[in-house]
């Protein structure tokens, strides 16, 4: 039995054949005749010694050998591919993937974006908004922002400010609920993706720190934090607001944050890459640019008491 390894255009060939079961459907993936892929099958089968494929009328079968090759020949063209495209990721200093919850790429990262590619005409950017886990090094996603707590132990993790919450709400219900105590009878919004915070930092807790004993009854609650904040925008009621998500409505007068005492939380946001891929220019560029426009409104904070939950 032959021991060295087949043309890798027969196995290609091979490969496409047997994810399709179908020798035309094969051909047009591959941009070959029928004629042109059946030969270079029938060529791997005398390399192997043994078919792999049983010819019907209008269809094929894998053989017991062909069924043994199937999954490893599957299995090394997408460690083939993946592994090109991250050597022409190395070479790439033009492309730049970002991936970032939905929420704080509506709130935060969307609105700052045109002073980033203003700044860097050279760097095509893709900014893809989730909160499923990826793998930087198979996903092709070059930057990963997330919010929680600890770090990435293979990747470069560097965190942002502190986080904390504090109520927003419109200019117009602050002149109805002008202290702590009346909020008590105000239409609080709830921000259910922070539910995972631990100590957490809710309703109850912030009427905690102002010194007020209150377990908030009913409200309406919202999945998505930028869900909550537009409600608060709408005057729906008052969200405990986070302050990448409320500062831009802050700054554009939809809402106020009239009471000055906020809850820090220990989770943070991270910017995440990969360390062989820290130095590249346009990871550098977006970096550099994303702190930055981190420490541009850190000054419209700076009369906020702000308390840490684990002191609660």
């Amino acid at each position: 039995m032959a021991t060295a390894l087949p043309p890798l255009t027969a196995l290609r060939a091979f490969d496409a054949a047997a994810r399709h079961m179908s020798f035309a459907k094969a051909a047009e993936e591959l941009n070959v005749t029928p004629a042109a892929l059946s030969f270079q099958i029938k060529s791997l089968e005398e390399h192997l010694g043994a078919p792999l494929f049983r010819r019907l009328n209008r269809a094929v079968q894998l053989t017991e050998a062909g069924e043994a090759l199937a999954p490893g020949a599957d299995e090394g063209f997408r460690a083939l591919a993946a592994a090109w495209q991250q050597a022409r990721r190395v070479l790439d200093t033009t492309s730049l993937t970002v991936t970032a919850g939905p929420a704080l790429t509506s709130k935060w990262l969307a609105p700052r974006l045109y002073d980033f590619a203003r700044s860097h005409p050279d760097i095509d950017l893709r900014l893809s908004a989730g909160l499923r886990m990826v793998d930087l090094r198979r996903d092709s996603v070059d930057v990963a922002i997330r919010f929680g707590y600890g770090v990435e132990p293979d990747l470069v993790s560097l965190p942002a400010r502190q986080e904390w919450f504090t109520p927003v709400m419109t200019p117009e219900l602050a002149a109805q609920y002008p202290t702590p105590e009346s909020l008590r009878h105000a239409p609080l919004i709830y921000d259910e993706s922070t539910n995972f915070l631990l100590p957490p930092c809710d309703w109850q807790m912030w009427f905690r720190a102002v010194g007020l004993d209150f377990t908030p009854g009913h409200g309406t609650s919202f999945s998505n934090a930028d869900h909550a904040v537009n409600a608060a925008c709408a005057g729906l009621g008052v969200a405990l607001g986070r302050r990448p998500m409320i500062i831009k409505d802050v700054q554009e007068g939809r809402l106020v944050t009239p009471f000055k005492i906020a809850i820090e939380t220990e989770a943070r946001f991270r910017f995440l890459c990969l360390p062989e891929a820290e130095d590249r220019p346009q990871i550098k560029a977006f970096r550099e640019w994303f702190f930055a426009e981190i420490e541009k409104t850190a000054h419209m904070w700076d009369d906020f008491e702000i308390i840490p939950a684990t002191d609660l």
